[in-house]
């Protein structure tokens, strides 16, 4: 099986028609314009992100969650759509408490299908994803009141401590590597405290791999880990394709239409880092 063949027909047989458009965009020169197109159809007239743009819950209301979606996906097509931004940042802004801290989702996710973890936790403001929002910010170059609010309260809390979960130090990742308070060896030697960090490639549940963290060779956080390390996950990436072409996920999203979008998602972007990685 010809892996990005395979890849690509699962793309263009079962992914939406967002990853579809971004696909095009990475891999086969398509206009960027046209996944800014399909993105906005995500947009509410607030200016935020929702309609399970992160496919594990259907609620139509705009989630931070969701804008982080879509940062995520103008960066990856490199696209650029100053009012789309905006629009998104000042919904961030209104919906923020006093420090500028915002949350993933809302007590609205319970009125629609969600995956089990979309609960109460996921409605208190926090570094994740405020910190990966402001972040993903400084990668678009887009500066904004809300910006310097919520980055300054992300560098307090990050003065008194590292999250204890992978994916909030994730979002930290996200933010520090645009400040000036990088140290390599305190992130090498929180890594092994984090829940749900994968560091054994061999291992098959659910987790976030140092690839998540460096999914490019000139990742900022690349130093964190050994050739030996990220050559390991890369072979698992390899490895984890499924017949259909696609790759599976760990966890059990809300419904058929779910599973299948996320599977849309996470083969996109295992086909970004192995070609990133000289790998296909």
């Amino acid at each position: 099986m010809d892996i990005f063949i395979a890849g690509r027909d699962f793309v263009r047989r079962d992914a939406r028609l967002l990853e579809s458009r971004l696909f095009a965009t990475l891999f086969e020169d398509a206009d960027p314009q046209g996944v800014v197109d399909a993105l906005r159809g995500y947009q509410n007239a607030d200016g935020g992100f929702g309609h399970g743009l992160e496919p594990d819950k259907r609620c139509p209301d705009s989630l931070a969650l969701d804008v982080e979606v879509a940062f995520d996906t103008l960066l990856a097509a490199g696209a650029r759509d100053d009012l789309m931004i905006r629009r998104a940042v000042d919904w961030l802004g209104l919906t923020a408490n006093q420090d500028g801290a915002v949350s993933l989702c809302a007590p609205a996710v319970e009125d629609y299908p969600r995956a089990e973890h979309m609960t109460e936790w996921t409605y208190q403001p926090g570094l994740n994803p405020t910190a990966g929002l402001v972040g993903r910010l400084y990668k678009l170059g887009f500066e904004h009141p809300w910006r310097e609010k919520a980055g300054a309260w992300c560098s307090a809390e990050v003065a008194r401590g590292f999250p204890e979960d992978a994916h909030g130090m994730r979002e930290v990742l996200e933010f520090l590597e645009h400040t000036d308070n990088v140290d390599l060896d305190r992130v090498r030697d929180w890594l092994p405290k984090l829940q749900w960090f994968r560091a054994d490639a061999a291992d098959p549940t659910y987790g976030v791999t140092p690839l998540s963290f460096a999914p490019t060779p000139d990742s900022f956080w690349r130093p964190l880990f050994t050739e030996a390390q990220l050559e390991a996950h890369l072979d698992r990436l390899l490895a984890d394709q499924q017949p259909d072409g696609g790759w599976a996920i760990t966890w059990e999203p809300p419904g058929p239409a779910s599973t299948l979008a996320y599977r849309g998602i996470v083969t996109l972007g295992a086909l970004r880092t192995l070609k990133a990685y000289n790998r296909l």
